[in-house]
């Protein structure tokens, strides 16, 4: 007979795919569709760097943080991203309107999905803890982008590369949890 201490271990022990979230394993398949659509919706072929620097000490810190917390961050993340995409006028950016439809489409999935897995606790606890350092530098890109400096192609072209790189790190995030 097995022991209730032993089944509570292995119950608690268990990846959250096992307990009713399979976002993580097909994650790597949804980003790479994600980053698929964003490389053919345009081309990133400013040599600028972007006025923001990459907020890579807040992934690093992250990466120490429990799984649900990372998971909190990336549906985040994920939201800001497609944010910065809401924007009445795409046309100056030069991309494929369909193919930057099909992205927008694709982070709204990933968001949805990822949703079904993060607890209200968790939730909270991101926000208080974490969200302000990732809203700063959401609102650092959206002041400067496309948003304010007239929707220039170099302004759009620069959010394309901060996006991939996010994109990246997301995916480098995951494979750290899996």
């Amino acid at each position: 007979m097995v022991s209730w201490n032993v089944v509570l271990l292995v119950v608690c022990g268990l990846p959250a795919t096992v307990l009713g979230c399979d976002w993580l394993q097909r994650y790597g398949r949804l980003n790479n569709d994600s980053l698929t659509l964003l490389k053919r919706m345009g081309k990133n072929i400013t040599n600028r760097e972007p006025p923001v620097h990459f907020p890579y000490p807040l992934y690093q810190h992250i990466r120490h943080a429990k799984d649900e917390i990372q998971l909190v961050f990336i549906r985040e993340t994920l939201e800001l991203i497609l944010d910065l995409y809401h924007h009445d006028n795409l046309s100056s950016a030069g991309w494929d309107a369909v193919m930057s439809e099909h992205f927008q489409i694709s982070i709204h999935r990933q968001i949805e999905e990822l949703g079904r897995c993060v607890s209200t606790f968790y939730f909270s606890t991101f926000i208080c803890q974490v969200f302000p350092l990732l809203q700063d530098f959401h609102c650092y890109l959206k002041s400067f982008l496309p948003f304010q400096t007239g929707g220039s192609k170099e302004s759009w072209e620069l959010l394309w590369k901060q996006t991939k790189e996010h994109l990246c790190q997301l995916e480098l995030l995951v494979n750290h949890m899996t």
